[in-house]
């Protein structure tokens, strides 16, 4: 049916994104969907399931297969929804019910007069029964399933890297499957969903059929099982547990933990092993551990990515402790700089607590921050032996260098920030940040890459990483007007800082001259009102700044692109892609942003 389904075996160039909005058409009958979705399976079958398909590929296949059954275009999300269940199906039938997540949406219940209430697991519909939530989820949760009733969408990544689950099934329109493709596809987690009927956000309907053929579906185990990442976000995340991370980088001082401290705080431990405590203590709260997942899955890349096999598990749990404890030294420096960067900004929050330096004082957070920069040294001098003493020196040099760019890009910052003037150009933000932020992600690739053996020509990586840096900060510094639940908590807090971001200086560079002095002035009060704050976003509103920001980003993004692009090795060139994907992925508020916990398991919380 796909005559050229032969081409999808390796990973293809990315393109240029495009506007899909007008792509969200569910067919219109019944007869219709069941006869796509058939045509998706038959594709499906064709296809080899060794790897994930990429968004970029899905598309191509979804358009040629409307194109076939003479279609329009205007049913393409929906078939790429369909497509990517079907070929996720035998996958996921393979995977035990008590291993699956069951995702239903808020809207799928009657919005009037619905007697459920919230609880800590979303949407309590089991006792009511006057819809099909409670149909779909008294059987899901009849054959072992884990559900959650809540958009879900943030959450997703979050409860898989957890470990509880290895699947997921799902219902939801168009809008919020569109946002979970790439991260799902591309991470190689298998996963099905059904379309609602609709995007109306009430009272929707979905084929109830469908839902229930999904929920039921089991097989024998595939006889190809897709390569996935799931296995090495889950060690680098579970590295940084606090029993991991005491077995694979043992303390020196020993002692009591923070937790075992019984409430006293650093008052009752040892003062000689209090900076540790506090120190790991830190280090198992929050974080995407994106640095640390980076370096183990290009070392994976470049050394056969076995780590991305259906037994990943198993391979990970046999890598050296050594190689392991290079990827979390990368975690370390950019803890350290959390810390130190808190301090600067005086900002309040970090991982929805008090930061270190409101928590413990100025003084012990200054050292505990010099004490994860030591720590994290040390986590790769000491493993020399195993390394090897060219590598070990390699790497030492290229964090060293890292550590000081990033100090320049952060001395560059402060000396703005205190400075009386506040005149700033796009180009001078974006020096700062590919200070700041590219030397970590440089750093990390790097290491893999040394890791798995000598490197011949590492330039690939400088852009890479400057390209993937600069974009994530102008997209950080989007999210910062959209608040934070885990960070900062406060939505347009850097111009209260001060901080010399691009969308200040594309401001400056777009108003005229009593609006830059007025936002000069609203920037010196520093004491942001929701009445300036307001007037903030207006003016940045009206000069643009906001869509110039994300055409950066796009800008970048693209420029990230052409770089995985030329890489030969196609285990590190897909990585590349999926970096780029989940690196730049734009921040979605949650629905229910306190649902953390599911059937019992309380979830880490995750941010940057």
């Amino acid at each position: 049916m796909i005559a050229d389904s032969g081409s999808f075996t390796g990973a293809e160039p990315k393109k240029k994104r495009r506007d899909t909005s007008r792509f969200k058409q569910v067919p219109e009958t019944l007869e219709m969907r069941e006869g796509l979705r058939l045509r998706c399976r038959d594709v499906a079958d064709k296809l080899d399931k060794s790897r994930p398909l990429s968004k970029d590929e899905l598309e191509k296949i979804a358009r040629l297969t409307l194109e076939q059954a003479g279609l329009s275009e205007v049913y393409l999300g929906w078939m790429m929804v369909n497509l990517a269940s079907a070929f996720w199906h035998s996958q996921v039938a393979a995977v035990p019910f008590e291993r699956r997540l069951f995702l239903l949406p808020h809207c799928l219940k009657h919005a009037e007069g619905c007697p459920a209430e919230y609880d800590d697991f979303g949407l309590d519909c089991r006792k009511c029964g006057a819809c099909t939530i409670a149909d779909f989820r008294t059987r899901a949760e009849d054959l072992g399933y884990k559900v959650l009733v809540a958009e879900g969408s943030p959450i997703v990544l979050k409860i898989i890297v957890s470990g509880y689950v290895d699947a997921i099934c799902g219902v939801a329109c168009l809008n919020v499957l569109e946002k979970a493709i790439d991260k799902i596809l591309l991470a190689g987690i298998p996963c099905m969903a059904v379309p609602l009927l609709s995007s109306d956000c009430r009272n929707t309907g979905v084929d109830e059929r469908w839902v229930m053929d999904m929920i039921e579906t089991r097989q024998e185990a595939p006889a190809v099982k897709t390569k996935s990442y799931v296995h090495l976000m889950r060690a680098a995340a579970q590295m940084f547990e606090p029993t991991e991370l005491d077995r694979v980088a043992p303390r020196v001082r020993g002692g009591a933990t923070l937790a075992e401290a019984n409430g006293h705080g650093v008052g009752g431990l040892d003062p000689i092993a209090a900076t540790e405590a506090i120190a790991y203590d830190f280090l198992s709260k929050g974080g995407k551990h994106s640095r640390p997942f980076i370096t183990l899955a290009v070392y994976d890349a470049l050394t056969g990515g076995q780590a991305t096999a259906a037994n990943g598990a198993e391979f990970i749990a046999q890598i050296p402790a050594a190689i392991k404890r290079t990827a979390m030294s990368i975690e370390t420096f950019h803890k350290a700089s959390l810390v130190h960067d808190d301090i600067e900004d005086d900002d309040q929050f970090r991982y929805g607590e008090a930061t270190m330096h409101r928590k413990f004082g100025t003084p012990t957070a200054i050292n505990v921050g010099d004490y994860l920069i030591g720590m994290g040294y040390r986590l790769v001098s000491r493993d020399k032996a195993t390394l090897g003493a060219d590598a070990v020196c390699d790497i030492l040099d290229r964090l060293a260098d890292a550590h000081m760019k990033l100090s320049e890009g952060q001395g560059a910052e402060l000396l703005w920030r205190d400075s009386l003037q506040k005149q700033l150009t796009p180009l001078d933000a974006l020096k700062i940040y590919a200070l700041k932020t590219a030397p970590a992600f440089e750093a990390a690739v790097y290491s893999g890459l040394r890791l798995a053996g000598p490197v011949q020509d590492a330039s690939f990586v400088g852009q890479f990483a400057r390209h993937l840096g600069v974009a994530f900060q102008i997209l950080n510094d989007l999210n910062d007007w959209r608040g934070d639940d885990h960070n900062k908590l406060l939505a347009g807090g850097d111009v209260l800082g001060g901080r010399p971001t691009v969308l200040w200086a594309l401001a400056l560079e777009g108003t005229n001259d009593a609006q830059r002095a007025e936002l000069k002035e609203i920037c010196a009060a520093k004491q942001l009102t929701p009445t300036t704050l307001a007037r903030v976003k207006k003016l940045y509103t009206e000069a643009g700044v906001f869509d110039k920001a994300a055409r950066l980003v796009e800008k970048y993004r693209q420029r990230a692109e052409e770089v995985a692009d030329g890489i030969e090795n196609e285990d590190l060139r897909r990585l590349f892609y999926y970096l780029i994907d989940t690196v730049l992925e734009k921040a979605e508020p949650e629905a229910e942003p306190n649902v953390v916990g599911i059937q019992g398991l309380q979830l880490p919380v995750v941010s940057r």
